[in-house]
């Protein structure tokens, strides 16, 4: 059996609220659960990344690190931060990767500056008009993945289109579903339901060889009706962040639940254990980052507030999208419909745009 090369994972060290610290601690987590798989690069301030590792005692011989002397905050805007802020620990460690001296990135910073230097560094794969971010959520028949989760609030049919191919090529080379089945989340599952873009954006879906469904509604989401969830990013992100909240809030209400007296924090002790167990899926940092999809590279952005447990699935996020091959198929599979026949005669190449 070959032996496949060990792969490099350059992880911006100063991109969470809480860096270095849990970016160093999350990178040791990482390669003590997956020893041998992968090595790492930690990006940022020498000085302050080596006092972190430091603290954690003996450094792997799998960890080394490239000096950055520039951080791009929350606060920066994203693309002017990434053009002027060249040593930035996002723009060098985008840069290792671009020049091939690693096989991915990852970053639990500002997630406009990822997508711009993503776009910017390492450029669109060939025919994909608009890179897309996807969120992942449970469902009762396991992960879906919905795109765009906040990248294009305001899309065309055919980025609709592409973010379908690019997502159920995801969601076949990586979450290794065989065939995956494709939403488009509109108002009624009828095909005539929703806006034009909707509408239009349906009839190339029928018209496409992806395993589409038809329409889906909100409500279908959990359910599992559809592995791949289409969506523009205004939809997608609203959707994101209403589903982020639900396991702070039924945690609330079941803390109001048992401050009612013993018995009832007494009947919550008994399943608090199935209860965490279950809910598990809809925890940010059991996801750890999710990909930036239809760019020249692997760029996996994760959560500001990350904890070492999320920034270790982070990397492990990584890990998986470079060892999928995922671009090479996304590079096949958007040339080929960009050049295939529209319902109406004309070509995608013809209504595409940057």
């Amino acid at each position: 059996m070959a032996v496949l090369p060990m792969k490099k994972i350059v992880l911006d060290a100063m991109g969470g609220d809480f860096a270095p610290a849990n970016e160093v601690a999350g990178a040791l987590l990482a390669l003590k659960e997956h020893p041998g798989a992968f090595e790492i690069i930690l990006v940022g301030d020498e000085s302050r990344i080596r006092e972190e590792l430091g603290s954690h005692g003996a450094v792997p011989a799998s960890v080394s690190t490239v000096h950055a002397s520039e951080v791009i905050t929350m606060h920066d805007p994203p693309t002017a931060a990434v053009k002027t802020k060249r040593n930035s620990s996002i723009a060098v460690g985008m840069t290792l990767h671009k020049e091939g001296k690693a096989d991915a990135f990852a970053s639990a910073g500002n997630t406009g500056a990822m997508l711009s230097a993503s776009t910017l560094i390492l450029g669109r794969i060939r025919g994909v008009s608009r890179p897309t971010i996807g969120a992942f959520f449970p469902s009762l028949k396991g992960v879906c993945i919905l795109l765009d989760a906040g990248t294009n609030v305001d899309c065309r049919p055919q980025h609709l289109l592409e973010f379908a191919v690019m997502g159920s090529l995801y969601a076949s080379h990586v979450l290794k579903y065989a065939d995956p089945t494709v939403g488009l989340l509109s108002v009624g599952e009828e095909d005539t339901k929703g806006s034009a873009v909707t509408i239009e954006t349906n009839k190339l879906l029928r018209a496409s060889r992806l395993n589409f469904i038809g329409n889906i509604e909100g409500r279908d989401i959990l359910a599992g009706k559809a592995q791949v969830i289409i969506c523009d990013g205004f939809v997608g992100n609203i959707i994101l962040k209403f589903g982020e909240s639900i396991p702070a809030f039924l945690k609330a209400r079941l803390k109001g639940y048992a401050d009612k007296g013993l018995v009832e924090k007494l009947r919550i002790g008994l399943v608090r254990s199935p209860l965490r167990e279950s809910l598990k899926d809809m925890d940010y940092e059991e996801v750890g980052g999710v990909p930036v999809l239809g760019v020249n590279g692997v760029s996996v952005i994760g959560h500001g507030r990350s904890t070492p447990k999320a920034i270790k699935n982070m990397i492990l996020r990584a890990y998986e999208v470079a060892m999928s091959q995922l671009n090479v198929s996304i590079e096949r599979a958007v040339g080929a419909i960009a050049s295939s026949p529209r319902p109406d005669g004309t070509s995608f190449t013809q209504q595409t745009t940057a």
